[in-house]
């Protein structure tokens, strides 16, 4: 399966949904564009955000053929 073409680079954001005990949750993006991330690729490690919380992310190749959003930051740290 190939991706679609998507600009890679930094969103910015907000978590709009995150399954503490799977560690699952997704990213809205400014543009419109929902990312699925895994706690993993939360960046200071602590494997919880808050469902509002601004953020900022990459976008990278995922599982299952899909962009997903890594390195995870509270927005005001990049």
């Amino acid at each position: 399966m190939q991706l679609a073409p998507v600009p890679l680079g930094i969103r910015r954001g907000r978590v709009i949904e995150f399954d503490d005990p799977r560690g699952l949750g997704a990213v809205l993006s400014e543009d419109g564009v929902t990312y699925p991330f895994h706690c993993a690729n939360i960046a200071d490690g602590s494997r919880h955000v808050e469902v509002g919380a601004r953020l900022v992310w990459r976008v990278v190749p995922g599982r299952l053929g899909r962009w997903e959003a890594a390195d995870l930051r509270p927005e005001g740290d990049r």
